[in-house]
């Protein structure tokens, strides 16, 4: 358990990336018929020709409550920071469940804890998105370069960036499956639940990766088709901003990917932060928001 002062310093992280006013987009598009199938865009707020194009995929453990406008402030900062901005909505969880381990113990706290995520909608929308986006930006954003384009995604969006770099290893019966990767310049997943096995074992957000596929009767077999742990070596180069400090997902499991990744003969750059949380990677009033920029800027030019 961590320590007062620990907890309060990432009370106060969280609030304070949760101060910043929403920013509404420059257009928002949908990829699909259902209200959460949409993307809202940002254009650059410089003049740099041929912007890259950084694709934001919001985190909230994949649970209806956290939606994309949470991110606005960050992807606002992207755009004032030179890049064009595509902030992607998902389905996530719905109707409030008992989570697994309580159920048939009554009614208690817990039970108006929603599932994390909606299998396979949650993944069916991410697949759907990037799939649709290139066309969508020429449209919407005719100042972006496609050919820049960075995957970057915050907790269970560092996850969903991972994975849908990762599309192309996916196994072959998997309706996500591409013929080959995407045209990524690459990823920078934040703090991401990048490991499942790791995060149920550290009980990350509550067994958010358990939920998300469906409970402990389908979490080892939809594993292979949704954790990017297992769907390593992509090629797609990769680096992971991980804070020291996190409660939220602890350092462990970006490490554990690092660690994966290495062993599949790919090098996976992680950058450790000392002093910071979970948060503060999203809070455009942060140092270590000023790094997630640049770590994005160093894979985009």
């Amino acid at each position: 358990m961590p320590d007062d002062a620990a907890a309060a310093r990432a009370a106060a992280e969280e609030e304070s990336a949760f101060s910043h006013p929403e920013v509404d987009p420059d257009v928002t598009v949908a990829y699909g018929d259902h209200p959460d199938q949409v993307i809202d865009f940002y254009a650059p707020r410089t003049d740099t020709p041929g912007a890259p194009l950084v694709v934001v995929l919001h985190g909230g453990a994949w649970r209806a409550r956290y939606d994309r406008r949470h991110v606005t402030p960050f992807a606002d900062h992207l755009a004032r920071a030179g890049f064009a901005v595509a902030n992607v909505e998902y389905r996530r969880g719905g109707e409030p469940l008992v989570p697994e381990r309580n159920q048939g113990a009554g009614p208690g706290p817990e039970a108006a804890t929603p599932p994390a995520g909606r299998w396979p909608d949650t993944f069916d929308d991410v697949a759907a998105a990037l799939d649709a986006l290139p066309g969508l930006v020429r449209e919407a954003l005719p100042q972006a370069d496609p050919s820049r384009t960075v995957l970057t995604g915050h907790s269970a969006g560092g996850h969903l960036a991972l994975w849908a770099a990762a599309r192309h290893v996916l196994p072959a019966d998997a309706p996500w499956r591409t013929d080959g990767p995407a045209p990524l310049r690459g990823v920078v997943a934040l703090a991401p639940i990048a490991d499942f096995d790791v995060a149920e074992k550290l009980d990350v957000c509550g067994n958010a990766s358990l939920q998300l596929l469906g409970g402990h009767d389908h979490f080892a077999e939809r594993r292979p088709y949704a954790d990017p742990v297992l769907l390593l070596p992509s090629g797609i180069a990769t680096t992971l901003v991980q804070g020291r400090a996190d409660l939220v997902v602890p350092q462990p499991v970006a490490e554990s990917y690092a660690d994966a990744a290495e062993k599949a003969g790919e090098l996976v750059g992680l950058t450790l932060l000392a002093d910071v949380g979970h948060f503060p990677l999203i809070d455009p009033s942060t140092d270590a928001c000023a790094v997630v920029a640049e770590e994005i800027a160093q894979l985009a030019w």
